[in-house]
């Protein structure tokens, strides 16, 4: 499909740009139209950038560029002599030009960039300069550099010209043609597709993909304000037979319950906009599509709110949380539509249902168990804070923890709380036929709610530093009001209690016309890498056979560049009927 030509082309970039400057300028004064008006109309995908300056202005902030520069990887990689010759081409072309690196790259690119690709495997690229002299100018520079190049190997047929349409197009090789138009860069991958925005040049009146009622609709529902846009036409992409697959097959329950909003709506959609929107460290991305909400008749409506205050409750907050994710979802409804949803039962399915069977002592599993369940369900992931008395394990994973809202708590506590032993159970039983360490059942007090727990007894003879895995889990389940907590450790069950108990006085509201809320704080998961750092790098070295520098620089970006993602908020729904998302994130820069 499209994507294998896009990522074909991107490691020929640096060619394809020298050739771009190599181009003869075609019609200085002319005035361009929108780029979408020379795309071809079969484009699949188009991304826009109608006012790149905002975004280079952010990229190359003095601060930012400081910090990049400042990273083991950058250190590393700028003291290689390909990148002393990079920096040495860089400096000469300064000189040439009269001007530093990062004005130039405003003036030559602030105009616009667009790329489009077809299914066809066409790609194409427009650049709009500011300033069109330095582009000739440049131009000229780098044509010489490209035909000594050339005559040097041997190939001086390679740079070749031709006249189409009044245009001089250009080639370096048959993966690639360009021209230059005025101020604009043409580029593709294949000599016929820029034939055929020429064509549509000197016929304005052409089908083109702004000509498209789907582009327009997109790029209106895009947002006036988007520092980057994009256009996807969903009815080719459904025909690619992966993505055909997930969308209309259902062959896991899990991914079924989390995304049905979202598969529901690019099922049902002819195209998908985007719109990213910059503002001070703040990026925000909004998914738009031109489908219906869930059908509140169909097996999906499980998905959709009856009422208009019904929604996704806000995510429970508790000390260094990783993440927060908050789904409506009935989860009767559910498993009630399960042989519509997945007409074919699966083994995973299939085990479910036995072991359900066991752990609830034979009552029914949709309208017996998850019956009692309210369209509710939250779900925490946060660092946790090992006892010292007992240790820290060698890999530190965090906590995670489920929060049910329970029709009938009194009647039903009690159920929960038989199928849970009966879990600790069967994991003792297992582990004792392994002559493995079994769990031990207690109770707590926290806040007035008592609630049990389960604990491996403490080591001894152990590194307390490097303690086994398996003191990750003190696995635990409180009962506070109508709410019913599933969490790997007593510690953050504990601080769900506190969570809750704030949120009650808070009078916390749904979110109005949205079915799925999910947070992550990029700075507190960049602590899990952190606290393994010894592990990953370790693990890098065996699997990707990298020296222990190569793996710590590896890890260690990993870390830096989540320290800087700061926070993210992914919310899903519908509003005035129409399926929309939203991405925010809010960047911790330097």
């Amino acid at each position: 499909m499209w994507r294998k030509p896009i990522l074909a082309l991107a490691p020929a970039l640096p060619v394809l740009v020298l050739s771009v400057l190599a181009s003869s300028v075609a019609r200085a004064a002319e005035s361009l139209p929108p780029a979408a008006a020379w795309i071809p109309p079969n484009a699949v995908v188009a991304l826009e950038i109608p006012a790149p300056r905002a975004l280079l202005d952010r990229a190359l902030d003095p601060k930012l560029t400081a910090a990049v520069t400042s990273l083991p990887v950058y250190q590393k990689a700028s003291a290689e002599p390909g990148f002393q010759q990079f920096l040495a081409v860089v400096s000469y072309l300064e000189g040439s030009l009269g001007t530093d690196w990062k004005t130039g790259v405003k003036k030559l690119v602030g105009g616009g960039i667009t790329l489009a690709a077809a299914p066809d495997g066409a790609v194409l690229l427009f650049v709009d300069a500011e300033d069109e002299k330095l582009l000739a100018q440049l131009h000229a520079t780098i044509l010489g550099f490209a035909r000594g190049d050339a005559a040097n190997k041997g190939e001086s047929e390679r740079i070749a010209s031709h006249e189409y349409r009044g245009v001089t197009g250009w080639t370096f090789g048959k993966e690639e043609a360009h021209a230059i138009i005025g101020r604009r860069l043409v580029m593709s991958n294949r000599p016929d597709v820029l034939k055929a925005v020429l064509d549509l040049r000197a016929e304005p009146d052409g089908r083109s993909l702004a000509s498209l009622p789907s582009y327009r609709a997109a790029k209106d529902a895009a947002g006036p304000d988007a520092a980057v846009r994009a256009f996807v036409n969903l009815e080719v992409v459904k025909q690619h037979p992966p993505v055909q697959k997930a969308l209309t097959e259902n062959e896991n329950p899990l991914a079924a319950l989390l995304f049905v909003g979202i598969t529901e709506a690019l099922r049902g959609s002819n195209w998908l906009a985007l719109g990213l929107e910059l503002q001070g460290d703040t990026l925000s991305l909004q998914a738009v599509v031109d489908g219906k909400a869930v059908d509140p008749s169909g097996p999906a409506a499980f998905a959709l709110s009856q009422q208009p205050d019904q929604g996704a409750m806000p995510n429970l907050s508790v000390p260094r949380q990783i993440a927060g994710l908050s789904l409506f979802r009935d989860l009767h409804a559910f498993y009630a539509a399960k042989d519509d949803l997945f007409p074919e039962r699966t083994s995973g399915l299939i085990f479910f249902e036995n072991m359900m069977g066991i752990f609830f002592s034979g009552l029914d599993l949709t309208d017996e168990v998850l019956g009692e369940t309210e369209p509710e369900l939250r779900v925490v992931v946060a660092q946790q804070q090992y006892d010292p008395a007992v240790g820290t394990p060698q890999l530190q994973l965090p906590a995670f923890a489920a929060v049910f809202r329970l029709r009938n708590p009194g009647e039903f506590g009690e159920v929960v709380e038989e199928a849970w032993q009966k879990a600790i159970g069967l994991v003792n039983f297992t582990r004792g036929q392994q002559a493995q360490p079994g769990l031990i059942i207690d109770r707590l007090l926290h806040a007035d709610v008592k609630y049990t727990m389960a604990y491996f007894r403490s080591p001894t003879g152990e590194d307390r530093q490097a303690i086994d895995s398996r003191f990750n889990f003190r696995p635990a389940l409180a009962m506070f009001g109508d709410y019913l907590i599933l969490s790997s450790t007593d510690g953050l069950a504990a601080d769900l209690i506190d969570a809750l108990n704030r949120e009650i006085a808070d009078q916390a509201r749904p979110l109005a016309e949205a079915h799925s809320l999910l947070e992550v704080n990029s700075a507190q998961l960049a602590s899990i890498f952190d606290a393994n750092r010894n592990n990953m790098v370790r693990q890098n070295m065996l699997e990707k056979g990298s020296t222990q520098e190569q793996a710590e620089i590896q890890v260690d970006l990993i870390a830096t560049v989540l320290k800087h993602l700061g926070e993210a908020s992914l919310q899903i729904g519908n509003r005035q009927g129409q399926p929309r998302a939203s991405l925010v994130v809010k960047l911790s820069m330097p």
